[in-house]
């Protein structure tokens, strides 16, 4: 069985929704981070490659620009969602965020915007901002990096927020009709099955409308490459990775859509797990696991049922 049989995934949803295909073309809007840049602290998160850094100061086309060539890579799609991956996509004047933010929101065939942020980053004047849009009509979507639900997890990777600041943003941009859809990454130091329940079940009680979830890439440039060096960072298995991940999608309710249930990256960036080479090992994996065990909300007697 498929993984959109079994899962309540973001494209089946907006098919459903609109009637046909819609799909995200990723933006870069040249912003940085607070972790990075010295408001907040220097070097990033653990997990993150701090060589990528250089790509901010490195010249990118307009957003008219960007979303023109990426609406070329994509042929089974008409409509679009906008999506500012890159970085802190709320991290600047809220001038400069209305101006991009709208560059994007006047192409042809866009029904709405997705913008990728930390939870520490959301001002009011940002979900003001992001609430006009929706009242206008537009899907958004905001991406919180929460990662884990654990503190002390979040002070070892040099998150620099705690949960309770993902708390109190979610529970505000939901009030103001905002969707808000929560990252997590699986396998990070210290955390088991059982703190990775725990993480779920924490956001589903909160409140989110999707999940996007990623397996722990030990990349280049990272803090996390020179500890799996020496010995001190081990990498999640294959088999670890699809037991977690497919418990977390049974604990959560049926109309939480999920945005991602796995991720990808590429040598030389990626030093570990090799299985993250291919995304689809984990997805079909997954599925499998799904269809022998119960779908998305069987663990809370209400599994997933397709449209």
């Amino acid at each position: 069985m498929e993984l959109h049989q079994l899962v309540n995934t973001l494209g089946q949803d907006l098919k459903y929704r609109y009637g046909e295909r819609v799909h995200k073309l990723t933006l870069h809007g040249g912003f940085s981070c607070p972790n990075r840049d010295g408001t907040l602290g220097r070097g990033g998160c653990t997990f993150c490659n701090v060589a990528s850094f250089a790509d901010e100061q490195a010249q990118h086309g307009s957003v008219s620009q960007q979303l023109q060539q990426r609406a070329k890579e994509v042929d089974r799609a008409r409509r679009y969602l906008a999506y500012f991956q890159a970085y802190t996509s709320t991290y600047d004047e809220v001038t400069r965020l209305k101006a991009l933010y709208e560059q994007a929101l006047a192409r042809e065939n866009m029904v709405g915007l997705c913008v990728g942020t930390r939870p520490d980053c959301v001002p009011q004047a940002v979900l003001a901002l992001l609430a006009d849009y929706h009242q206008q009509g537009f899907e958004v979507w905001l991406e919180l990096g929460l990662q884990t639900a654990h503190d002390k997890t979040l002070k070892r990777i040099n998150r620099g927020h705690d949960v309770a600041v993902y708390e109190a943003v979610t529970q505000q941009a939901r009030a103001l009709g905002i969707k808000v859809c929560t990252h997590l990454i699986v396998g990070l130091p210290g955390e088991d099955l059982a703190a990775h329940q725990q993480t779920i079940d924490r956001v589903v009680s909160v409140g989110a409308d999707g999940v996007k979830l990623h397996p722990l890439h030990i990349v280049e440039g990272s803090t996390m490459a020179k500890a799996w060096r020496a010995g001190r960072q081990f990498a999640m298995s294959l088999d670890d990775y699809v037991r977690s991940a497919t418990m977390m999608i049974q604990r959560t309710p049926p109309e939480v859509v999920y945005h991602r249930v796995s991720a990808s990256a590429r040598p030389p960036t990626l030093l570990a797990p090799l299985w993250c080479e291919n995304r689809w090992l984990a997805m079909t994996a997954i599925a499998n696991q799904l269809d022998s065990s119960g779908a998305q909300g069987a663990a809370l007697g209400r599994p997933f049922m397709p449209r």
